[in-house]
């Protein structure tokens, strides 16, 4: 078995250059390879202005094009001793990542949209990936700041006590060990009733119990988690909407992580999940997690690779 490989897609916006150079510090820091990606289109033809036929396209100047968008991204990111491999794809951007990931383990793409709602449609790459990949995805968001998020200093992870939580609790205490980052951890429960804002809970439901069993089961998973591990850990217990709640923390951190699907159990990853919520609107790059089984039904732990 060969090194583990982070691999990066760049389409020369700076939204993935940044991105590259997360990857690239991600790599550098955990020993692992480095590959940079660009996938490009190939379209049969284009309509000519001057006579309103078709022009035939040259695949050559296309593909050229795209070489020089990965020279560029490995120009930057570049580090002395550092082997980056270069690799470039024709076709859908989305589906050659969905594919690479099968065999990589560790993918960063930076997203295009400003946080609005065509930016979340499934047909973009930093939300379509996410939603399909095999190994855990970062989405670097766009930001006005000259910020690259690395090294990250604070994570935060979300669990519920499902199998998904639960890698993705796994995969954040890797990352903050690796980077010597201070990891919180927390469980959100929606228990209040607000102007505007029904609670699902019953008001003969007693809060004050529902809050401490959650913060036990929190105590618990958290203990086992880091048990053979050195990392510095944060609980909180708190009454709130999750994605709210990571949307919040992701202003004041440098990651935050997810897993792709929660205990609702849908294929793919929906508008409406967490996860999704919180790549439309997050402040930080956001780890996401995927949700794979064994044919027993055993969760396979992530970076393993047969």
């Amino acid at each position: 078995m060969g090194n583990k490989v982070v691999l990066v897609g760049v389409d020369g916006s700076n939204e993935s250059l940044k991105a590259a150079t997360w990857g690239a510090r991600f790599a550098e820091r955990a020993g692992w390879d480095l590959k940079v990606l660009c996938a490009y289109a190939l379209p049969s033809f284009t309509a000519s202005s001057l006579d309103g036929g078709y022009a035939a396209l040259d695949d050559e100047a296309i593909k050229n094009s795209a070489l020089a968008v990965v020279n560029e991204a490995v120009q930057q990111i570049s580090a002395p001793g550092m082997h980056v491999e270069t690799v470039l794809e024709a076709g859908d951007p989305a589906g050659i990542l969905v594919e690479y990931s099968k065999k990589v383990d560790l993918i960063v793409v930076g997203t295009r949209g400003g946080g609005g709602f065509a930016d979340r449609l499934l047909g973009t790459v930093s939300s379509a990936l996410p939603a399909h990949a095999h190994c855990p995805v970062v989405v670097v968001p766009r930001t006005k700041k000259d910020v690259t998020f690395v090294p990250p200093k604070r994570i935060v992870v979300g669990v519920d006590g499902s199998n998904t939580s639960t890698r993705s609790l796994s995969v954040a205490i890797s990352v903050a060990e690796m980077w010597d980052a201070e990891l919180t951890v927390f469980s959100a429960v929606p228990l209040a009733t607000t102007t505007g804002a029904m609670s699902w809970f019953p008001s003969s439901v007693d809060r004050d119990a529902v809050m401490n069993d959650v913060r036990e089961r929190l105590n618990e998973l958290v203990a086992e988690a880091v048990k053979d591990h050195q990392v510095r850990v944060r609980k909180h217990a708190l009454d709130g909407n999750p994605a709210s709640l990571l949307t919040e923390f992701s202003s004041a951190v440098e990651l935050v992580v997810v897993g792709s699907r929660g205990r609702g159990g849908f294929t793919g990853l929906l508008l409406g999940s967490t996860s999704q919520a919180v790549l439309g609107h997050a402040y930080c790059p956001v780890l996401v997690v995927p949700s794979k089984h064994s044919q027993s039904g055993d969760v396979i732990p992530v970076w393993d690779r047969n």
